[in-house]
Parts: structure tokens; sequence; C-alpha cells
């Protein structure tokens, strides 16, 4: 049902009406918008706009409503221009004329961008918790790769030595570091746009500090004006769920290229695998590149939302009902991709062998022969240059630096004496840096029960986030 019109002698034109018509994406909102304006229905009742009996009967319409979306019996339809005019129709059709009182004091401008405010909180904290799952399988694969060595790379070149469990945990510091940002989100962005009305405020809801706290926010945006026109909160999050995207995308890389033939290091599971239809032969890692792919997605949905917000005059402008399918595109995407990797990572098994065996290649462990000479108190410029020279030695007998001679390795600088063979291997290389952020095992080991021990304490606060909001979402009493 059409929610404007009395000024006006003539209907919109069917082109307009289908270029104005957002219900088929934007009725995702339609338990928020229930939950929303029964909130606002209580706050007509507290200033004697409704009558507690009508409110009464309103609310009580508004739960049969929300129990009727949640069946699938009640939906929008094709007379509906979007989420609100359904919820209205569904009402109306309950109560009849009393069904459109509950309009009174608000407009869609704050109606809706509550809802929407609503709905990525539920979506944001639930991506959150698929995190915390995704971090968890992280750290349990790094910690039983703890001792397996492999090649680190710089420039996609051999660089130095690492366990490969150091190799896996930096994955979780980047997902643990996303989950940060949706808390700072959340304690950011807990505003109740509702009560600003259009962009003035609303005459008949004097107390919107009231329905913020019935709808669990912490308190109330103070600017009428920027509360109906602000998207920042839909930026921001667009960011986070990117930048999460992006993350992805190089665990999608990493496991594309160690699973090649060439790599050889990973071996992907069947049901996280497809083949080809020409090439029976062929075992893809789709998931590892969907994930690298998805990312573009993501970004793209963060890029679109920000050229629609640039140079908006103020306050509601019909440009931000652009601001919503990003969103819903952005939460769909990831609610796909997450438990696929996570299924991805958790079935991989590494070839320990064929890690370590190109570990100290490239001569990896040139770095191994300067800090060895740095700690006999050689100045680092002339250690450099001596690990330099050796390597330069060993490319002209076709060796490794570390197959180099001891009286090689003298011949180059007196002070590489036999002791040196301690650190010159890919076991001595790693065991030496012990410092926090190392990777010998002991440092990794204590990497892994920190990070363990950030996810659990980043469940505790989304698992109270999702009950505090599931608790909101249900009290309509």
């Amino acid at each position: 049902m059409a929610l404007w019109g009395g000024r006006f002698s003539q209907g919109p034109a069917q082109s307009v009406a289908a270029l104005s018509r957002s219900v088929d994406f934007d009725w995702r909102l339609a338990q928020y918008d229930v939950r929303v304006n029964i909130a606002h229905v209580r706050g007509l009742e507290e200033s004697k706009v409704i009558s507690n009996t009508d409110a009464s009967k309103i609310i009580e319409a508004l739960r049969s409503l929300s129990s009727e979306i949640e069946e699938g019996s009640f939906s929008f339809n094709d007379v509906d221009e979007d989420v609100h005019s359904a919820i209205e129709r569904g009402l109306t059709q309950k109560l009849g004329p009393l069904g459109g009182a509950f309009r009174a004091g608000r407009s869609r401008n704050d109606l809706v961008v509550t809802d929407f405010k609503l709905y990525i909180i539920d979506h944001i904290l639930e991506i959150a918790q698929t995190l915390t799952l995704l971090v968890d399988a992280l750290n349990r694969v790094s910690d039983e790769y703890k001792g397996a060595l492999a090649p680190g790379f710089t420039h996609l070149q051999h660089a130095q030595p690492i366990n490969f469990g150091h190799e896996i945990a930096k994955h979780s510091h980047a997902f643990l570091r996303d989950i940060d940002r949706i808390h700072d989100w959340l304690n950011r962005n807990s505003t109740s746009p509702l009560g600003s009305g259009a962009l003035a405020g609303s005459a008949l809801q004097p107390h919107p500090e009231k329905r913020a706290e019935e709808l669990g926010f912490s308190s109330t945006l103070l600017n009428s004006i920027d509360a109906v026109s602000d998207r920042d909160f839909v930026a921001e999050a667009l960011f986070i769920f990117s930048l999460i995207g992006i993350h992805l995308s190089r665990i999608g890389e990493e496991f594309t290229i160690w699973s090649t033939t060439e790599f050889g290091w990973a071996q992907l599971a069947d049901q996280f695998s497809t083949g080809s239809s020409i090439m029976p032969q062929k075992k893809n890692p789709d998931i590892a590149e969907l994930a690298r792919g998805k990312s573009g997605r993501l970004i793209g949905n963060l890029t679109g939302l920000l050229a629609v917000l640039k140079g908006l005059p103020f306050a509601y402008n019909r440009d931000l009902q652009e601001d919503k399918e990003p969103i819903f595109d952005s939460v769909e995407t990831l609610q796909v991709i997450l438990p696929a990797v996570i299924g991805m990572i958790e079935t991989t098994t590494f070839d320990r062998e064929k890690m370590a065996s190109g570990a100290v290649s490239g001569h990896a462990l040139a770095t191994e022969i300067a800090d060895f000479l740095a700690r006999k108190g050689i100045p680092f410029a002339e250690a450099h240059e001596s690990s330099g020279a050796c390597v330069k030695l060993a490319d002209s007998l076709n060796l490794e630096v570390h197959e180099l001679s001891d009286a090689q390795l003298q011949e180059v600088h007196p002070q590489l004496t036999p002791e040196i063979r301690n650190v010159l291997s890919g076991a001595g290389a790693t065991s030496s840096r012990i410092s926090l952020n190392g990777t010998s095992e002991s440092s990794i080991s204590k990497q892994i029960s920190i990070l363990n021990s950030e996810n659990s304490s980043a469940l505790t606060w989304i698992s109270q986030a999702r009950d505090s909001f599931s608790r909101m979402m249900s009290n309509s009493q």
C-alpha cells in the first residue's frame, strides 16, 4: 500500500514505480521493521498519542505479523513499494484504519536507518562468531605443524627457513584484527536514529532515548539531520567485510599455489575440491580460488557505496536506497565462503618432507652467517658483506651456501669457525629465533596459546552480544 499521495492527482508511472520499488531486497529487514515499530508504538502510547487499548492492539497485531513472516505465510506482494508499506498493509488487514495509526511521529527516513542498523548488528555478530571458528581451525593446524620446516618467502623468493606453524598462524592474527574492528564498529555505532522523523525530530516522540534503550542501543544520535543521512556505519561495515575478503583471498592464493604440482605442499580433501568436465585427472582448488575471487566482489560493494555517498546534500535523499544491496550481498557472500574456507583448512594435509626439502634452498641460510658474525662482535655491515661473499663462492661452485666446507667458510672470513654449523641448518636457524614473535617451536607454542586466549575472549563477548540482541528482538511483550 502507498504511504503517500494525498497531494497527488495521479499515481506514479509504471516506470517510476518499478524504479522506486525496493521491497524485493529490503524485505530482509521485515523482522527488524516489526521490532522497531513495536518500540515506536510504545513511545506513542507513553506520549498519549495512541491510547493504551489501541497500542496493545497494534503491538499484538505486529507480534502476530512477525510470526507469520517467520512462517512464510505473510510476505510482500506486487503492489508493495517497500518493506514498510508491506508491514502497514499487513497491519491494516488485521486492524482496519487503526493499522495506519502507528505511523504517527516517524518517517520512513528514521525507520529504515534504524532497521538497517539492527540488521547489520545482527549479521556482523554472526560473521564475527564464524571468524572465531576460522581462527580456531587455523590455530589447530598451526599447532599440528609447529615443528615442520618450510621455506619462508619475500618477493616470492626463498628468504629464510621457518616453522610451518608460524606460516599458518599469521592468518589468525589478521582475522582477530577483523574481529576487533567489528567490536569497535559496535561500540561506535550503537546509537539509535529512531525519533529523528524525516529530518527535524518528532513532536510526538519526545523521549527517543527510551526507545534507544529498548532496542539495545547505548544512546540516541543527537542531531536528527545527521541521523537520517548518516551511512558511515554502512561504509565501515563494508570496509570490514572487504578486509575480511582480502584476508581470505590471501589464504586462497597460498592454498592454490601450495597445491600445485610444482609446490606439492598441500593435498586438498576431495570434498573441498572439484574436478574437470574434460580432464579426468584434475583436482582443482576451487574453494581457494573462489575465496580469492570473492574479495573483488566485497571490495566492489564498498567502493560502489562510497561513490553513492560522495557529495550528497543533507538530509535524506533517495540515493540512500542504494546502501542496502551492497550490505546484503557482502553478508551473504561471507555466509557462503567462510564455512567452505574453514572446511578446506581443517581437511587439508601438508607434506612435511616436501616442505622441509626446500627450507634451506636458494641460499636461505645466508642470514645465519651474518648473524653468527654479528654475535662475535663483527659490525653487521662487514658481516653482511662476508655472507654475500659466501653466497657468491657457493654459486661459483654450484653449491648452496650451507654446503661450503669449514675451510671455504674461513677463507671468506676467519671468524666463520666450525661452531657455525649449530645454526647453519633449517632446524638450527629456526630454533635460534626464540623471541616472542620468532619462528622457533617454543615461540610458536606461546603464540598459539595467546591466539587461543584472544579467540576465546572474542567468542565470549560475541556470544554475550548475540544473546543480548536475541533478547531484544524477542522482547515484544
